[in-house]
């Protein structure tokens, strides 16, 4: 078996001298040496330990097997050290804290919370800082456990929740938050004949009740925004389009869950006609003339919603211009990802006319 440092002997021997007791009684027929318990150490030679059994014992619910000259394996798998038995699995992050393994968490909460304590404990005395825990559903009687030791809540899904810790007590928190934003989309949709696409909806407040409004909806995960904005439309309507620009987006707090909000408006060009609403969400669809869609009460009686309609018309005059997707990799993190701008004739950092989006007819 592998040596294992004096100041790993220390920490193990100050702070969980029951623990160890706990190592020697449900070994039957197993030896620990007095070695592994002293912190006595004659010149630099390492302190070792010694097991004299090939019987699998428990630790805490979690199977122990001695294993020749290699060491041990825990649950079947292989370890080449006593101190992997105390501590969880984990690595390193980028900004000094860990991570904490989740595919290798014990399986008997009781070994879960010694291993978390003890854990703990090894990070502090190493200058971690920040620590990220991510306990699965199928774990989640873990989950009590951790806040106990006190972990809080970060954020969940459907499969896992997150919890973290931050572990230096003179310094502030410097941990990320839980997503602040979610993201949305309308489709202001126009076909040939100067019709807007429009929607009523099945769910919606009273004051909105019979409104005729843009198809809507969130953007999903590791989506892109002008994707999103067709999907939205094809989703609720039926009709296939064409992504353009987005026109405008607003901003607004407290909105859902306390979350803040990104509504982006997209002009989308119709590439089809044929209505087929969705059932579940939509009450009815049509093509409404622009002129028509611009007197409702409820567009008229709502600044926001009048100025989004005055741009878009503003757009269909040239007289406005939105921002396009171009996508770009950045030497940041080596991936594409999508930069809205536009380009006018002209433009110094672009000659090719073709580029333009500020010329185009949308019917």
């Amino acid at each position: 078996m592998d040596s294992i440092s004096l100041s790993e002997v220390t920490v193990i021997r100050r702070t969980h001298m029951g623990f160890m007791n706990s190592l020697r009684q449900p070994f039957s027929g197993v030896t620990i040496s007095p070695k592994f318990c002293s912190s006595k150490v004659e010149g630099s030679n390492p302190i070792s330990s010694s097991v004299s059994s090939t019987k699998s014992q428990f630790v805490n619910g979690e199977s122990l097997t001695k294993i020749a000259d290699s060491g041990y394996k825990m649950n079947g798998v292989l370890i080449s050290s006593v101190k992997e038995i105390l501590v969880l699995d984990a690595y390193d992050d980028e900004y000094g804290g860990v991570v904490v393994d989740h595919g290798k968490l014990p399986s008997n909460p009781n070994a879960f919370a010694s291993k978390l304590r003890n854990s703990l404990l090894d990070w502090r005395k190493k200058g971690k800082k920040g620590v990220w825990l991510k306990l699965p559903v199928e774990q989640s009687e873990l989950v009590p456990i951790a806040v106990k030791e006190g972990f809080e809540y970060h954020h969940a899904e459907k499969g896992y929740v997150m919890l973290t810790y931050w572990i230096p007590e003179e310094e502030p928190c410097m941990l990320p938050g839980n997503a602040s934003h979610q993201v949305g989309v309308g489709g202001f949709v126009l076909n040939q004949h100067k019709e807007v696409l429009v929607v009523q909806e099945k769910y919606s407040t009273s004051s909105n009740t019979g409104q005729w409004k843009l198809p809507t909806g969130f953007i999903n995960e590791s989506e892109e925004i002008f994707s999103g904005a067709v999907r939205e439309v094809k989703e609720e309507t039926g009709v296939d389009t064409e992504f353009l620009e987005v026109i405008a987006f607003r901003h607004a707090h407290n909105v859902a869950f306390e979350k803040s909000d990104l509504f982006f408006i997209c002009m989308l060009k119709a590439l089809s006609d044929k209505i087929i609403i969705d059932n579940l969400e939509i009450k009815a669809a049509k093509w409404m003339p622009l002129v028509e869609f611009v007197e409702q009460p409820m567009i008229k009686g709502d600044k926001m919603f009048k100025r989004v309609t005055e741009i878009c018309e503003a757009r269909l005059r040239h007289r406005y211009c939105g921002l396009s997707p171009h996508r770009l990799v950045s030497t940041f993190d080596g991936r594409p990802s999508s930069l809205y701008y536009n380009v006018v004739d002209g433009d110094d950092h672009d000659d090719d006319p073709s580029h333009s989006t500020c010329s185009a007819d949308f019917y």
